[in-house]
């Protein structure tokens, strides 16, 4: 028999356990879950040990469920049943309890951001009352399209160009991160950018008056310990308050490649958050695809 259970604060090496054993056989590529890591996504993702469950046949888990909850509503970030415990309705009723408590609790609204070719992961969202909102994009720019991209530019004024570099918090102050928006996706969000700022870097073009662009970045891997992989760079944010057809951004794209980066990986970009036009415009071309599923606590 089945039994369910949340979990509190002191479950930390439960849920650490209980992924590492029905999460990693599903996705063997990803490292094991630590308690470290697990801390960590507890820091930057706002994972609450409350919305989390276990699922348990005798001792061991069968079936996991991490969510992270703000205030605008509550992420499902992992679901996984262990393989031998698969099509029993182990995943269907971890999604039902966590919902049952959140129209208690709140939030009621609750998302899931899944990979397009994970089918059986969308059929269980779906059989669960989740309906698809819209499409994440991911967009790659190798670097020869990096010099394709900076070149087809006018130069306008660019010699006059102001170029320093920007952090989290500079951007903050200046009230130019925005309002906490839920079409962005949860990893490239407000709270997930201000609990990472020590890890992200940017650049940004300024005149006398203002922020004109912006660039935030994070390292892709560790390609300093990995011979032959090429230096990747992960694209947090990417915004100009200036209409001059992406030149800015384009210019502090072109001095990040000559850092030596030569792969820029914007992931998981809504369609209202930048559009697909002003991407290609840039270089960037669109890669694998997340359905974002919604549905409100019941």
């Amino acid at each position: 028999m089945t039994a369910y259970r949340f979990c509190r604060t002191d479950d930390i090496g439960l849920l650490v356990g209980a992924l590492n054993r029905c999460w990693s056989p599903c996705f063997p590529a990803d490292p094991p879950v630590t308690p470290a890591t697990f801390k960590r996504s507890i820091r930057d993702l706002q994972v609450w040990c409350s919305s989390c469950m276990v699922a348990f046949s005798g001792p061991d888990p069968v079936g996991v469920l991490i969510g992270a909850k703000r205030p605008t509503g509550t992420l499902v970030h992992k679901i996984a049943v262990h393989p031998d415990e698969q099509r029993q309705g182990h995943g269907r009723h971890l999604l039902t309890s966590l919902g049952s408590k959140l129209a208690i609790l709140g939030p009621p609204r609750l998302v899931a951001e899944i990979p397009e070719t994970l089918e059986p992961a969308c059929g269980l969202f779906s059989a669960s009352g989740y309906v698809q909102e819209t499409i994440l994009r991911d967009y790659v720019l190798p670097c020869e399209e990096t010099e394709v991209s900076d070149g087809v530019r006018g130069s306008g004024d660019r010699d006059n160009w102001f170029v320093i570099p920007v952090t989290v918090d500079d951007l903050a102050a200046n009230d130019l991160l925005g309002e906490p928006d839920p079409q962005i996706c949860w990893t490239r969000s407000v709270e997930t950018l201000t609990a990472r700022k020590d890890d992200i870097a940017g650049l940004a073009i300024a005149s006398d008056e203002r922020i004109e662009a912006y660039l935030l970045h994070r390292p892709c891997g560790a390609p300093e310990t990995e011979p032959g992989v090429e230096p990747s760079m992960e694209i947090v944010s990417l915004r100009s308050f200036v209409e001059d057809d992406g030149a800015r951004l384009a210019h502090l794209i072109s001095l990040l490649r000559a850092r030596g980066m030569t792969t820029f990986r914007f992931p998981k970009v809504h369609p209202a958050e930048i559009s697909t036009a002003s991407l290609e415009t840039l270089g960037f071309r669109p890669a694998a695809g997340h359905l974002r599923y919604a549905a409100r606590a019941q």
